[in-house]
């Protein structure tokens, strides 16, 4: 098993270099057959590594490579650690990771530019792989600064839209902020702990730390930081929207399924910090409980099919966060595992809308295509029903039940509260979207003149998941065996069957109640918003709580302010002062040289009289 382990990861690498270095010679089809192999391939060892490690004992196991780095007592390794969670994570990136890469070569067909897409895709898969594999710090942050530039390429991918561009920039620059913090962190348990091997560090933390301290207490914050910035949560979160911009088979990929979820598998596969730290450990599900309920009031109020997506997806990694605050890890691990099924589905539904009605995905422009369109329905209909947690039949109820009930076990009524009120916000803007998308009457010609997508790379991806989506994809998941310490619910089972009836009853009546306003109270609705209250909350959510707005007048005007003050300050005057002189003298200098034989004799002359008469001076004043 610890020899096929490399492959996982050097299969994609080896698609990256082979498109890279092909410099657009493959061509369109040669380079998504490269594209989607490598990371078939890739998904093939992981399956049989999965087998191998699940048929045996299922204990740890770690291989190293070689040793990268050796300066005295620091000595990081290329050095690959295997047990459950890194299990899991590696079947969702290989396995989500091939069926959206296989829909691309549907949606990006024809594309002059697949080569660089696909090498841009395969870099990701590699240093995702390479995150959650990494036996130390140091190799994990080499991954999580890897997915954070493949980002970075692929939301600008269309770079001839400069807004596109602006929103690479927007989440390489709000992202890099939580990468510091997670970097002086790493620097801060170092120094500390004197290594950086996360198995070795989550045996030394309970030796060398107390719990409650200021410097555990230090650590975990930093941490927590890197993780906000990834996974998109307040405060950090301004750029997943924009982030939107990347074709959508990038947005199921890098902003759905995986790298937005790396904050919450930092935080597991750290949680011997966060256990030492049960203040930040409590923030983090404050946090999340904040997240899940903005982004759920945002996305009532978008209009654009990926945005709704993407302030959904803000949202349900904030109930991975609310599962990690209260302690139960495990937890947040198997909803991580069920949103990845379920909102992989929604976005290549998304996509497949959006090319089916020319790139429109504008929803008051769609409608009516329920009937042109029936696969895509068909996956909005059981990923829809899996988001909003349809009980029993759908893969979200039994990841989002369990969350709930650790948080009534752990008596934390007030992140219990704020998960059922995200449940119910969940099913109405789940159903504004579907109702929108798929009924009425067309809103464009775009969407008169929809037509369905078909063929292997179109239907089968579509397929599966949706299969993934439905309560078989809770029930393949595996487990973590016993890698997390128990949650708080595991000690009882006493008020679980209650809470699962109520949190039922609470989807039921948000999914009726979204089907009755937005199938027969939609004029209403329309009136409500224009004017007056509506108006403003519309406007308010519309625009996301106005933090971008927020964030510019606290942070991006002041600097730039200070940035034209400093342009012209003092002490660049006198720096330039100098420059300046030479500049001068050099114009006077210039002006002498004016190619004519008469003005520089006559210089000599002048020249030379002058010394004389110096010298007659200074010998007259000698006498």
């Amino acid at each position: 098993m610890t020899q096929l382990l490399p492959l996982t990861f050097l299969l994609p690498l080896a698609g990256t270099l082979i498109l890279a270095l092909s410099r657009g010679a493959l061509g369109v089809r040669a380079s998504t057959w490269v594209g989607v192999t490598s990371v078939g391939l890739s998904a093939l060892v992981t399956a049989l590594v999965m087998v191998e490690f699940l048929s045996g004992d299922g204990k740890p196991e770690a291989v190293t490579l070689w040793t990268w780095i050796s300066v005295e007592n620091f000595q990081p390794s290329i050095g690959l650690a295997l047990d459950g969670l890194a299990l899991v994570m590696m079947a969702v990136i290989t396995g989500v990771g091939f069926l959206i890469h296989l829909f691309a070569a549907w949606y990006m067909e024809g594309d002059e530019g697949s080569t660089r897409f696909y090498a841009y895709m395969n870099l990701f898969v590699f240093s995702m792989l390479l995150l959650v594999l990494g036996d130390n710090l140091l190799l994990l942050y080499l991954g999580w600064e890897g997915v954070g530039l493949c980002s970075y390429l692929l939301i600008g991918y269309y770079y001839k839209n400069s807004a596109n561009g602006a929103a690479a920039f927007k989440a390489f620059l709000v992202t890099r902020i939580g990468d510091v913090l997670l970097a002086i962190g790493l620097f801060l348990i170092f120094r500390e702990l004197g290594t950086l091997n996360i198995r070795e560090i989550l045996t030394l933390a309970p030796e060398a730390w107390q719990q409650g301290s200021a410097t555990v207490e230090l650590a975990a914050l930093l941490i927590l930081g890197g993780a906000l910035g990834k996974s998109a949560q307040v405060p950090l979160h301004t750029w997943l929207p924009d982030a939107m911009a990347g074709p959508t088979p990038v947005s199921a990929l890098i902003h759905a399924a995986t790298m937005v979820t790396a904050g919450v598998y930092l935080i597991a596969r750290m949680h011997g910090i966060f256990l030492l730290a049960p203040d930040v450990l409590y923030l983090v599900g404050v946090i999340g409980a904040l997240t899940l309920l903005m982004a759920a009031f945002a996305a009532l109020a978008q209009t654009d099919i990926k945005r709704v997506l993407a302030y959904s997806t803000m949202s349900q990694i904030g109930y991975m966060f609310l599962a990690l605050g209260v302690g139960a890890f495990d937890a947040a691990i198997f909803h991580l595992v069920t949103h990845a099924f379920f909102k992989a589905l929604l976005f290549l539904s998304a996509g497949a809308v959006i090319v089916s009605c020319h790139h429109e995905q504008d929803m008051t422009r769609l409608g009516g295509l329920w009937r042109r369109l029936p696969l895509a329905y068909a996956g909005f209909l059981v990923g829809g029903a899996a988001l909003v947690a349809l009980p029993l039949v759908s893969a979200g109820f039994y990841s989002k039940d369990e969350i709930l009930w650790q948080a009534l076990a752990a008596d934390q009524t007030g992140l219990l509260a704020a998960g059922m009120l995200g449940a119910f916000l969940t099913a109405l803007y789940t159903l504004r979207l579907i109702i929108r998308t798929f009924h009425g009457k067309p809103g464009s010609d775009n969407a008169s003149n929809a037509r369905a997508g078909s063929g292997v790379a179109h239907n089968l991806p579509l397929l599966v998941l949706a299969v993934l989506s439905t309560f078989l994809g809770a029930w393949i998941y595996p487990g973590l065996n016993g890698l997390f310490p128990p949650g708080p619910g595991e000690a009882t089972a006493a008020g679980h069957t209650a809470l699962e009836l109520v949190a039922s009853a609470v989807v039921l009546l948000g999914t009726g109640l979204g089907a009755w306003l937005f199938l027969y109270r939609r004029a209403w609705l329309e009136a409500l918003v224009r004017d007056g209250s509506g108006a403003a909350l519309w406007f308010l959510w519309h625009d996301a709580w106005r933090f971008d707005a927020l964030f510019d007048r606290l942070l991006v005007r002041p600097w730039l302010t200070t940035v034209r003050w400093l342009r012209s300050d003092l002490v660049d005057r006198l720096l330039l002062l100098s420059g300046s002189i030479a500049m001068l003298l050099n114009a006077g200098l210039v002006r002498t040289q004016t190619g004519r034989l008469r003005n520089y004799t006559a210089a000599m002359v002048l020249g030379a009289v002058l010394m004389l008469a110096g010298l007659a001076i200074r010998a007259g004043g000698g006498s």
